[in-house]
């Protein structure tokens, strides 16, 4: 070959070269993390997600883009953050809570949705079956069944016997509300105690709802799962010290933040299984074929600190029995 026809050829292949590489970059599969919190308050959940992602074979930046969108505790803002993704032609959307769930199904029946769920996703319709979910959805579901808030309730029944009346702290905006109370109900009629429930739709209502705890002289707090407490645990952890309410929490993130226990199954561990399916996913499964998982180990969490600062003492059976405790 004559060195100017190789030089030509040499400079047709470098031209070329950036063409390739737009290519592949466009190429890149796109998912999309819808999630009704802050970027702030999740990192912990991202940190899981992006873990069962690798597993799944898949890194950011490398061979997966992710498109996040983040409500602020804004929830009519999920419609138009929805949109956004649909617009972005997500490969898969995830969709990190209940609200989230129900908003990326009724916006989309054609791309794949994973979603993280406190709910019981059959009964609150986003799938027909968890072993066949059939459709655009499947998931991971952490549900706070009766079972779970029972043994919520007699471990912290174990740290305040004396507690003649448990407070009850939900979302009343959710499609849960309605199953907690009930579940709660029952879980303490055959506790021989008492619940009292409080709404807090927002973080505005955060005070009048520990207000009125203490009006009604509760002696210890459940807290209910729910996305916005999640997001906002830091500041329940500190109205419950300000209040001295021993309190048990959903997850083991608000006994890190200062809850005093919390008995559930793992967050973390159910982002990373969200993230392991959204890679299948991109792989060619279909959502319809991916049963809808749930939690087979549950934690409990004690931390010994607040406790302490609450006067109370954890009986060592108790403390022998936790898989974790802070101190």
């Amino acid at each position: 070959m004559r060195r100017r026809e190789f030089i030509a050829l040499i400079g047709g292949a470098a031209a070329a070269w950036p063409l390739v590489a737009s290519a592949q970059q466009a190429a890149m599969p796109v998912v999309g993390f819808l999630r009704s919190t802050s970027a702030n308050a999740s990192a912990n959940l991202v940190a899981a997600l992006r873990r069962g992602l690798a597993e799944a074979g898949y890194t950011e930046g490398q061979n997966l883009a992710i498109e996040f969108r983040w409500a602020e505790n804004q929830g009519e803002r999920l419609p138009g953050l929805v949109g956004d993704l649909i617009r972005d032609r997500c490969a898969v959307i995830i969709a990190a809570g209940d609200v989230e769930a129900h908003t990326a199904k009724a916006a989309t029946d054609s791309i794949p949705i994973v979603f993280a769920t406190g709910a019981d996703p059959v009964k609150v319709g986003l799938v027909p079956s968890l072993n066949r979910p059939g459709g655009n959805l499947t998931g991971i579901s952490f549900y706070n069944s009766a079972d779970l808030l029972s043994k919520q309730l007699q471990f912290l029944g174990e740290v305040v016997p004396n507690a003649a009346m448990i407070g009850l702290l939900v979302n009343p905006n959710t499609d849960l509300v309605e199953s907690q109370q009930r579940d709660a109900q029952a879980a303490a009629h055959a506790l021989g105690q008492q619940i009292l429930t409080v709404n807090a739709g927002s973080e505005r209502d955060f005070d009048a709802a520990f207000a009125t705890l203490a009006q009604q002289r509760v002696g210890a707090l459940l807290i209910a799962g729910n996305a916005l407490f999640t997001g906002q645990r830091d500041r329940l952890v500190a109205l419950a010290a300000r209040y001295a309410l021993p309190t048990i929490c959903p997850l083991r993130e608000f006994v890190a933040a200062g809850c005093m226990m919390s008995y559930s199954g793992s967050l973390a561990d159910a982002y990373r299984q969200v993230g392991i399916y959204a890679g299948r996913i991109l792989k060619g499964e279909k959502p319809a074929d991916l049963p809808v998982t749930l939690p087979t180990k549950f934690e409990l969490v004690i931390n010994l600190k607040t406790a302490k600062a609450l006067g109370l003492t954890i009986p060592q059976s108790l403390q022998a029995s936790a898989d974790e405790v802070i101190e």
